[in-house]
């Protein structure tokens, strides 16, 4: 059967399929990690835990990382007043580098003297040591400043 040019024949309408632009599947791609990342993020920064290992909204540290605030004064000291929750490793006893390495060196810690001077040459010990997250806070005033702790004796 002849097909004539004016006659109308219906046949299937031909479909345009768009041209496909390869950068275009990597942009996707690249958006939706990106998003996945940015996503991750936002989870892990909700319920940190702030300097006193309070909870605080928006912090960077993730929500199970506690922080140990470390008093690296003398006991006679350490009793005289001391941050709430803090333990005391004496920088100046014989056991001091013993008992850092009994910590976990991927844990978070703070660490705080009478100035600032010995609670700075414990920081750079235990930074020595492996330690990566530990943050020095200087004297009991500005730790206390600094972290919100309250100050008690025993």
């Amino acid at each position: 059967m002849p097909t004539d040019p004016a006659s109308p024949v219906h046949s299937a309408p031909s479909v345009r399929r768009p041209a496909r632009c390869p950068r275009l599947g990597a942009v996707v791609v690249i958006g939706a990690a990106l998003a996945l990342a940015v996503a991750g993020c936002s989870r892990a920064s909700t319920g940190a835990s702030s300097p006193s290992g309070a909870p605080s909204a928006g912090a960077s540290a993730p929500s199970t990382q506690a922080v140990t605030t470390i008093d690296v004064r003398a006991p006679e000291e350490y009793a005289e007043g001391h941050l709430e929750g803090a333990v005391n490793i004496d920088i100046t006893a014989e056991d001091f580098t013993s008992r850092i390495q009994e910590l976990d060196p991927s844990a978070s810690y703070q660490v705080y003297c009478r100035s600032g001077n010995r609670s700075a040459q414990a920081v750079a010990a235990m930074r020595e040591a492996g330690f990566t997250r530990v943050t020095d806070l200087g004297s009991l005033q500005e730790a206390a400043s600094t972290t919100g702790l309250a100050t008690v004796t025993e």
